[in-house]
């Protein structure tokens, strides 16, 4: 059966809704995705290799040729969760207006997997002296429990892995981490005519919240890395619940946040520091406080600025490597001995957006990019 041109692919990837997220209501499988992949790939001639990590939840290592080294050309197969009611088109067709194609995925990410195999076929008639893998990961969007179960693994990858996320075709070196924490405090509720019936959990989160603020702006000065936009770490407050009536003491409040930590800075060493500084707060309120992470933290991130990978894409790109905020898969690629680097045609800032899109003016240079990738660790000898 003939593999689908281009767009068809495009669509087709757009099509097959692979929703993760935290609500169970939301979460879908990715299996459609994985299929259309291993599909095509396998009559292309790659050998698919499909992980189960949950139910219903897959990833896809997808290899031509063999041996040590090569390339990986990674990206993860989920999306965001979308209100259809603010789009201003189905988000699961694409549409092509404005000298873009709209559709949920089309710039975060699922089109890169159809430019990573329209980039390849052109290629398949010449000797693979290494190998190529094109990976497909899941639930990147919420736990990123494919990446993490591809790590545990321990399974070598390539010499080099390119992650497709939207980077405008910037080359990405660095990202920070990212912490979501849920601090719960158990006090004892009580009449609220006189305070000693109980100890209230909402006046002792107002205390913690203190120590937070304080021990952000500690980190803040502490730490610092202008190569990105927003040099220090983040703590972001992000909701807080508590109580049921003003006539209560209040018996139970928690509150979640996000802290995204610079390269360097350990995700253990910082929750061992907040629950230090909040064990006072406990003493004093007498209440229970627990500090606990809603999913595993993603690491911060850092390739070497001098590595082949970093400088072989700022040629080909002609721009230097940068620094991002938000957090991608590549410290678990990273941990599996690929150099490692995010570089993608889309823009971050219609991530995660109604009517998000790809520029059609990205598409050739996008693959101009991912053959001259192929061509450096794939097709010429290994120490070319």
């Amino acid at each position: 059966m003939a593999i689908p041109d281009f767009k068809q692919q495009f669509a087709a990837l757009i099509a097959a809704p692979s929703v993760s997220c935290t609500q169970p209501h939301w979460d879908q499988t990715n299996r459609p995705v994985i299929e259309l992949l291993a599909a095509w790939l396998g009559d292309l001639g790659f050998a698919c290799e499909t992980q189960q990590v949950a139910p219903g939840k897959f990833n896809l290592l997808a290899s031509y040729g063999s041996g040590p080294g090569g390339l990986v050309l990674a990206g993860h197969s989920d999306t965001v969760p979308y209100d259809a009611g603010l789009w201003n088109s189905d988000p699961l067709r694409l549409r092509e207006a404005d000298d873009r194609w709209y559709g949920l995925g089309s710039c975060d990410m699922k089109g890169f997997f159809a430019l990573a195999i329209e980039a390849v076929r052109t290629l398949l008639d010449q000797p693979f002296r290494q190998p190529l893998l094109i990976l497909a990961t899941c639930d990147e969007e919420s736990s990123m429990s494919g990446a993490r179960a591809l790590a545990a693994a321990g399974r070598p990858l390539g010499r080099a892995a390119v992650i497709g996320e939207p980077t405008g075709l910037r080359p990405v070196r660095l990202h920070k981490g990212i912490m979501m924490e849920r601090l719960d405090i158990l006090g004892q509720s009580g009449h609220s005519s006189n305070p000693a019936y109980g100890h209230s959990a909402l006046e002792a989160m107002h205390a913690a919240l203190g120590e937070l603020i304080a021990l952000r702006g500690q980190w803040q000065r502490e730490y610092s890395n202008p190569l990105f936009d927003v040099p220090t770490p983040t703590l972001n407050l992000g909701c807080i619940h508590g109580g049921d009536n003003p006539n209560r003491i209040c018996g139970q409040c928690a509150l979640e946040f996000d802290l995204r930590p610079l390269p360097g800075m350990d995700a253990e060493s910082l929750r061992t520091t907040i629950r230090q500084r909040l064990a006072p707060v406990a003493e004093q309120h007498q209440v229970k406080i627990d500090l606990g992470p809603i999913f595993p933290s993603v690491p911060a991130f850092e390739q070497r600025a001098d590595s082949e990978l970093v400088r072989l894409a700022e040629r080909l790109t002609g721009h230097q490597a940068e620094a991002v905020a938000f957090a991608t898969e590549a410290p678990y690629l990273q941990q599996l001995g690929c150099q490692t680097l995010v570089l993608g045609p889309g823009d971050i800032a219609c991530a995660h957006q109604p009517d998000e899109y790809l520029e059609l003016a990205r598409i050739e240079p996008t693959l101009g990019l991912l053959r001259s990738l192929i061509e450096h660790y794939c097709l010429r000898p290994a120490h070319a």
